[in-house]
């Protein structure tokens, strides 16, 4: 294990032997880090926190920190991260609450750019792609091999469908069903994700027989997010 000599670790925290730490980081109480994972430099990790193997961790993204949630009071909720995941710069990742399941949750193989940010609760699986200050609220569920564009923000509870993609500067306050492209303040539908579903083997053939509803735009079953009872 490699610790540059002004990074802080707790006592607690559990790090694989492989774990490259670079200069002025913080890893707290009741963090788990796997092997191959790299931490550049100013990274903040704070627990409980449970990061799988082969992720890299750019300067100042600050991981696990508790949720600026009016609700939250300071109960012990979690964090988990998958593997080979890249989180750039300025990302911020918050733990979940006693509210919802008491985690957020971070698949495998996702690219967060510069300045995203997960909040509380928030389930997200794999292959997706958050551009620079992409941002989601709590409880929202992420698929997988979605794009999620730029200065992008997305409204608690909604859920985005796998495969599909959102254009740069959009809200989003409804769910956004799979394989659908979706831009604009408030976010409409313009078409099918073609490009996105050929780029992840999806076959020209699968995708002219989706159902018509995705191919005019209607999608009856589109609604917006409400929250827990």
């Amino acid at each position: 294990m490699s610790i540059h000599s002004t990074s802080i670790i707790h006592d607690s925290a559990v790090i694989h032997d492989s774990v490259e730490i670079g200069p002025f980081c913080f890893i707290g109480e009741d963090v788990e880090i796997a092997e191959g994972c790299s931490l550049l430099s100013h990274v903040v990790i704070k627990g409980p926190t449970k990061i799988g193997s082969n992720n890299q961790f750019y300067q100042f993204c600050v991981i696990g920190e508790a949720t600026p949630d009016k609700k939250f009071k300071g109960e012990k909720t979690t964090l988990s991260i998958g593997n080979n995941n890249i989180i750039r710069e300025g990302v911020t990742i918050h733990r979940g609450t006693v509210q919802d399941k008491s985690t957020t949750s971070i698949g495998d193989g996702n690219l967060l750019m510069a300045y995203s940010h997960v909040a509380h609760d928030c389930i997200v699986g794999n292959n997706n792609v958050f551009a620079n200050h992409a941002g989601i609220a709590g409880h929202v569920t992420v698929g997988n091999n979605i794009t999620i564009g730029a200065l992008t923000t997305i409204h608690q509870f909604c859920k985005i469908g796998d495969y599909s993609f959102v254009g740069m500067n959009t809200s989003i306050t409804m769910d956004i069903p799979a394989y659908i492209k979706v831009a604009a303040d408030p976010a409409r539908v313009i078409g099918l994700n073609t490009v996105g579903m050929t780029r992840n083997g999806i076959s020209e053939e699968s995708q002219v027989s989706l159902p018509a509803g995705f191919l005019n735009g209607s999608l009856p079953h589109i609604h917006y997010a409400t929250p827990m009872p």
